[in-house]
């Protein structure tokens, strides 16, 4: 069963703040629009962190336009709330992240329209806080613990209904009608081309950031947040070029995300980003977006070990298996400039929720300016008639099976090397011609092993596995230069090569 009337999937709770600030900023930075946001608030989840970091960042961009009503009841799911009825708390918690707030009677009507009126008002996000009694009106029910998310029998409703007395079914009121305004017609303007020589050594993240900026006038739709790492994803020169459509998110990723679902509820692409292993942080509000069925992009920079000496705390290694497990996600690992500028306007064509994996290292340009990519595809970047394994890969370990390929060709050994900067959907046709006309197939990412890059590539055989090998992050990383990580994990040119012979062998 569908509710067509709600804005975002909040079931899991403490989120639901968030999507309003995105929608109370979108319609104060964004579209210009004076509507008024509410939020209605369970007063269990007020004891969730991402509440308070949406009442932060109301405060910080100044969303007079949000509203809230917290429905102090004092009762959770197995007992009381942190606060009970403690409504000055609330108030005084309020009042210290810079909101304005109001006590009201949640059962009156004549109080409740008060509250509304003063709300309306306030040059400040505002807080109604309704004192109500859950259940109210059943003595049975009324103030009881045990009795949440808990149906009534057959006898219990009767007796209910009976007290709540006479109900007037046929009294209906007049809903307002909002002022419907007609949706503004964006500038969709030309890009500049793309312009980078083969073999310089450029980061993929800043190759992302100059795409960003590229692809603005083409994308208008397109906004930026970042989680006050910038100058390490690379949005702080979208952030100096287009400052009205970049949204400083500062280090709190879970609000971030559920802000980002709120804006694209409005017809915006978010762009949100930060260093892959901190939006894992947000695991939970980006599997509640899947929901919403919103075009957002997340990007993960610094992943895997070869961000180098900031050590494990810093590296992304099981981002691919959280965003491939999404329903309907699309996965883009570039493994150069070229790529990474290809996939980010892959990435703002695409629909549903996307997800690019960028590296922190400077890399070989690989790929011509005007190489073709597309959602689904890969890159066969060597390959022989007599080839006797295929290895796959993406990102940095496209540059060492490169390496691999160059020093076992000199001993007469073919392998071809296959970049897969599609990781879902895959490329099934080509995955399944190097199974069929190879010996051996072996996947190297600088990632976990489970749900990765191998695990991509092991779905698209349902039966009848072929001989598959994997090279992988196993062991606890440590901190170090980005060519010792990737030799310590076994996924460098050298384990390549190993790896290869020792196969041949068996």
């Amino acid at each position: 069963m569908k509710f067509p009337h709600t804005e975002a999937p909040t079931g899991s709770l403490g989120q639901g703040l968030s999507v309003g600030v995105g929608l109370a900023l979108h319609g104060s930075y964004v579209n210009k629009l004076r509507y008024k946001t509410y939020v209605l608030l369970g007063d269990s989840e007020m004891a969730e962190g991402q509440i308070w970091e949406a009442a932060e960042i109301a405060t910080q961009y100044k969303l007079c336009n949000l509203i809230g009503i917290l429905d102090m009841n004092r009762l959770g799911q197995s007992g009381p709330t942190m606060d009970g009825r403690n409504a000055k708390k609330y108030e005084r918690k309020l009042k210290a992240f810079g909101w304005e707030t109001t006590i009201c009677n949640g059962h009156n009507i004549r109080d409740i329209q008060r509250a509304f009126k003063r709300a309306t008002r306030a040059r400040a996000p505002f807080m109604i806080i309704a004192n109500t009694i859950k259940g109210k009106g059943v003595t049975f029910i009324e103030d009881k613990e045990g009795w949440h998310g808990k149906p009534l029998t057959l006898e219990q409703k009767n007796i209910a209904v009976k007290a709540l007395g006479n109900i007037n079914l046929s009294a209906h009121g007049k809903i307002t009608t909002p002022h419907l305004v007609k949706k503004k017609k964006l500038r969709h303007g030309p890009v500049g081309k793309i312009d980078y020589q083969q073999g310089d050594k450029i980061a993929p993240r800043v190759a992302y950031g100059n795409a960003l900026i590229r692809l603005y006038p083409k994308y208008p739709e397109l906004i930026v947040l970042d989680a006050e790492v910038s100058n390490s994803t690379k949005t702080d020169s979208f952030k100096k070029r287009y400052p009205r459509t970049y949204f400083e998110m500062y280090i709190a990723e879970q609000n971030m995300v559920s802000v980002g679902l709120g804006m694209a509820r409005q017809g915006s692409i978010p762009v949100i980003n930060s260093f892959a292993s901190f939006l894992t942080r947000a695991h939970d509000q980006i599997r509640m977006s899947q929901y919403a069925k919103q075009h957002i992009i997340y990007v993960g920079s610094h992943a895997g070990t070869s961000i180098g000496h900031d050590g494990p705390s810093q590296m992304g290694l099981a981002d691919l298996s959280f965003f491939r497990s999404l329903f309907n996600s699309t996965v883009l690992y570039p493994s150069d400039a070229v790529s990474a500028e290809k996939c980010t306007e892959l990435a703002l064509k695409q629909k549903g929720v996307v997800y690019i994996r960028n590296t922190r290292m400077k890399l070989p340009v690989l790929y011509a300016n005007t190489e073709k990519f597309e959602v689904g595809g890969s890159k066969t970047l060597r390959t022989h008639k007599k080839d006797i394994a295929t290895i796959f890969v993406a990102g940095v370990t496209v540059h060492e099976a490169l390496l691999a390929h160059q020093q076992l060709l000199k001993e007469r050994l073919y392998v071809r090397v296959i970049d897969l900067y599609s990781l879902k959907p895959i490329d099934n046709k080509t995955i399944r011609k190097a199974a069929k006309e190879t010996k051996l197939l072996l996947t190297v990412e600088d990632h976990v092993a489970e749900g990765g890059l191998s695990d991509a590539v092991r779905s698209v055989f349902s039966h009848n596995t072929p001989d598959m090998y994997s090279l992988a992050v196993t062991k606890s990383p440590q901190s170090a230069q980005p060519h010792e990580l990737l030799a310590y994990e076994s996924i460098d040119s050298s384990a390549i090569i190993r790896t290869v012979k020792r196969l041949i062998k068996k």
